[in-house]
């Protein structure tokens, strides 16, 4: 059996930068406590998002059992990356970063500020589990929560709040259609043979535009007629395995009181066959506001890690 994960870490920087805790006390909490999830999950591959300080993931990785393998992509302009924690060694490590070249830069300001880049770069790694190579992407698309000029995370009027997150709509259907092209290079037509897997906090649900342009042809929805019926479109599509979660587990996050699955595990046809669990593990992670900076000395993570078995 083989598993794998992703988890958003919920900046994970060590005391005394602006993203950490404020004690050492409240940051040793928070590893015990990834530390101890970690543990019990068990996974083969576990993609993280949100690592500040690459040292704090070391100091993560110091409090798990056994040899781990961690590879890191660049970091944001706040300093947070994506990355893998590993069993097996990882290899073929590649970063992706620009937008395809037909897409028109992407408008993020009032000031008509635009960009051509991911807000943060994709990572890319393979890794050979029980004689089989899976190639992985973790990614962490932009978020829905709105930043205005200055930082502020609190709109001057609603015509604001209405301008900035259309701004953030199109970031991140722009960084899904990067990952989604680097994907379909990657399966090259192949994905019954190919086992590529794409994990990552995609910021949006299941049925979500953003989200679901990932998939690829039309049908590549677990429940439908096209994931009952071998097609040719199989060799381009990534099942996500949002629908094999069960109903009462299958969230990720709370916002405001109302829980959300917008962390992701999407799979070649070649895996989806073999799946043999999808879940989310309960950290009782509290629900999230508006005002992130609340959250710097909770000693857990917002999210719930999301797991396949196959």
């Amino acid at each position: 059996m083989v598993t794998l994960g992703t988890w958003n870490l919920e900046n994970l920087f060590r005391p005394g930068s602006d993203g950490g805790p404020d004690s050492a006390q409240e940051y040793q909490a928070k590893l015990d406590s990834l530390a101890t999830t970690i543990t019990s999950m068990a996974p083969d591959v576990l993609a993280v998002q949100e690592v500040g300080d690459p040292e704090a993931l070391a100091d993560l990785v110091g409090k798990l059992e056994g040899r781990w393998h961690t590879e890191l992509a660049e970091p944001d302009g706040r300093g947070i990356r994506v990355g893998f924690c590993s069993r097996h060694p990882l290899t073929d490590l590649a970063q992706v970063t620009d937008f395809p070249e037909q897409l028109q830069p992407v408008q993020t300001t009032d000031d008509g500020e635009t960009v051509r880049q991911m807000s943060r770069p994709v990572l890319q790694a393979g890794v050979e589990v029980d004689g089989q190579h899976l190639t992985l992407l973790t990614c962490h698309l932009k978020s829905k929560l709105l930043t205005y000029p200055g930082g502020r995370f609190n709109p001057r009027d609603e015509d604001e709040r209405a301008r900035y997150a259309v701004y953030a709509l199109n970031r991140r259907a722009a960084e899904a259609a990067t990952v989604r092209g680097h994907a379909t290079q990657l399966l090259e037509g192949r994905g019954q043979e190919r086992a590529v897997v794409v994990l990552g906090d995609l910021n949006d649900a299941p049925d979500a535009a953003t989200t679901t342009l990932l998939h690829g042809p039309p049908g590549s929805e677990i429940g439908t007629p096209g994931f009952d019926r071998p097609d040719q479109g199989d060799g381009a599509r990534l099942w996500n395995l949002a629908a094999l979660i069960p109903a009462d587990k299958r969230h990720s996050r709370t916002y405001n009181g109302r829980p959300e699955l917008i962390d992701h595990i999407l799979v070649s046809h070649q895996l989806v066959g073999r799946i043999a669990e999808a879940t989310t593990i309960d950290t009782a992670a509290t629900s999230v506001t508006d005002q992130p900076r609340q959250r710097r000395n909770e000693p857990a993570s917002d999210h719930r890690p999301v797991i396949t078995r196959f």
